[in-house]
Parts: structure tokens; sequence; C-alpha cells
């Protein structure tokens, strides 16, 4: 038997123009089979959480301690319409004992992995210098770098790293990684994957590079684990790549690598604080190209993550456990 349940979308509480697409598509894929209610945040907070089954919070970072206490003993499952978790109070939940799901890599992979291809082919056509050119009416400069033979490397090799490879291996590059599960050889072959090593080859992965992309999750292990110490292996040639989560970099070892110009530059999608300083030095370099956080926001995205909440519900409607249990 299946139950008609009562959600609660929580919008993103800093901005309204972030409902689109995500609001709208949670609501597309509920559609009639449940009762969506959406969070007013100027209103009680009490009377809203009334009755309610299942939480939808938008990027994990729109629920509070004070909802974790109402949602007690009566919401069956917090879903986060996102990936990480490191800026949700996961362990407030789990003493609530509120059950918490979130929608893993694979439903951004594809978008974070065309992001970071999209760095990958800017940075070696160098095109902030192409605009400083153009301005100056200088043609034929800046002599770009062909992808061809250049190897990448892969630091992570789960969802969106392996879209990455298969977006790279069309442009000729050579593909190296690392992950700290063991990959399949039915993986390694498909992916044409010259290198694939474990944690222990990190250092080795950084040194041997052209390009360097980080496609891992946020916790104490991998926290600044691209230091000053490692920056300081890559080759004078390489690039840095991050679309995943900023503090995988020390951002200041990073600075100093920058202004002593001892990489090429870098592509950076996330950042250790957010929001950002945009005084920070990071964002002075002709080298580095940066976008504000949307390597996974995708009109793709919004309706994979959508659905997969949507099926979460129906299961707990349906009397199953739900799908991505993150505590």
């Amino acid at each position: 038997m299946t139950k008609r349940l009562t959600v609660l979308f929580l919008p993103h509480p800093s901005s309204k123009s972030m409902f689109k697409p995500w609001g709208d598509d949670v609501i597309k894929a509920i559609g009639d089979k449940h009762e969506l209610r959406i969070c007013d945040y100027d209103k009680d907070l009490s009377t809203q959480f009334v009755g309610v089954d299942v939480v939808i919070d938008q990027g994990g970072s729109s629920g509070t301690r004070e909802m974790a206490d109402l949602a007690k003993d009566k919401v069956s499952l917090w879903q986060i319409l996102g990936t990480g978790v490191d800026h949700f109070d996961l362990d407030y939940w789990k003493k609530k004992n509120i059950p918490v799901a979130n929608t893993p890599g694979p439903f951004s992979a594809v978008a974070l992995a065309e992001c970071a291809m999209m760095f990958i082919l800017m940075l070696t056509r160098k095109y902030s210098q192409t605009q400083l050119n153009l301005r100056k009416n200088v043609l034929y400069e800046p002599v770009g770098i062909e992808l061809s033979d250049l190897k990448l490397g892969i630091l992570g090799l789960g969802a969106s790293g392996k879209e990455l490879a298969r977006r790279a291996l069309p442009f000729g590059l050579r593909i190296l990684a690392v992950d700290s599960r063991e990959v399949s050889s039915k993986e390694i072959e498909e992916l044409k994957i010259e290198f694939c090593g474990s944690s222990s080859d990190i250092d080795w992965l950084v040194s041997e590079s052209d390009i360097l992309s980080l496609h891992l999750p946020l916790n104490e292990e991998t926290r600044h684990l691209i230091d000053d110490r490692r920056l300081r292996l890559m080759k004078s040639s390489a690039f840095l790549i991050n679309v995943a989560r900023g503090s995988l970099v020390d951002e200041e070892a990073l600075t100093k690598i920058l202004v002593e110009k001892r990489i090429a530059g870098a592509g950076l999608d996330v950042y250790g604080q957010e929001p950002l300083d945009l005084e920070h030095e990071i964002f002075q370099f002709p080298t580095v190209l940066t976008t504000p956080h949307i390597a996974g926001v995708t009109d793709g995205t919004s309706r994979k993550r959508a659905k997969a909440a949507a099926d979460n519900i129906n299961r707990i409607a349906t009397g199953v456990d739900p799908l991505y249990r993150v505590d």
C-alpha cells in the first residue's frame, strides 16, 4: 500500500533566485503523488513542520538545529538535495535519530566533468591572455598548448572522475588516476587508464601530471591534501583544477606558488571560504580561471537530483528503505 506523504521543501535561504530550476524540478518530480509544502522562512517554523514526513533540504545548507529539533520523532527522512555533507551538521541529526540521505556523485558527475573539461581547454588555450590581446588588437597570440599526449592526473576516480576521463580521451589526453578504492580492471580498460594507483601514489601522480584535476570528497583526511609540499611537486608547466571542494587545496600555499610562478595556472570553481572573499589574491592572477561554485549547477543535475529525491519519497511511501543514506 502506498501512503500519501507530506513533504517540506527547504529552498536555499540566501537566494530566492536559486529556486529555479531546483525547486521547480522537485515540484515536477513529486507531482501530485504527495503533498508538497514550500518552507517560508519568514513564518513560524513549528507550524510548518506539523505532519511532515520528509524534508528536502536544498544543498544541505538550509536546515538548522531548530528544524532538526522539530523533525525529531516525526520525519522519516531528511533528504539533502546535494552531494557533500561537509557543511551539514550530520552529527546533530544523528543525535536526533533522523535518517539522512543525499544525492551522491553520479547525479552531478557529468556536470562536474564538463566544467573540469572547460577549464582544461581554457587554460591550455590561455583564454585570459586571448581576451587581453583581443582588446589590444593583437592577433595570432598567444600560442596554445595541444592536449594530445598530455598527462591528465585524476585524483579521485569516482563518478565525476570517470566522467572526466571519458571526455578527455577523445582529446588525446593520457589518463593517470589515483583512488582510495581498488579500481576494477574493467574500468581501467574501458577508460584506457595508463596508470591507476592508490593513496600512496598521490605524490607520484602530482609530479607526473600536466593537468591535475581533483575529484574527492572533503573530510579530515582530504582537507589541504594539496598543500605547499605537493604543489611544489607539480611541473612548472602544469595546471591545477578543482571542481570538488575548496579546502582540498591550501589556498594560501597555492597563492604563494602562483606568485612564484611555480605552476602554469589553475581553474577553480570552489573555495575554502564561501561566500567568496573577493579581495583574496587568488582572484588577481591572470593564469587563474575562476567560477562561482557552478560546476554542478546544470539543468541536468537539477532534474537528476529531484528524481532521486522523489524516488526516495516513493520508497518510504511503500515501506521500502530509502537509498543513499549518509547517517
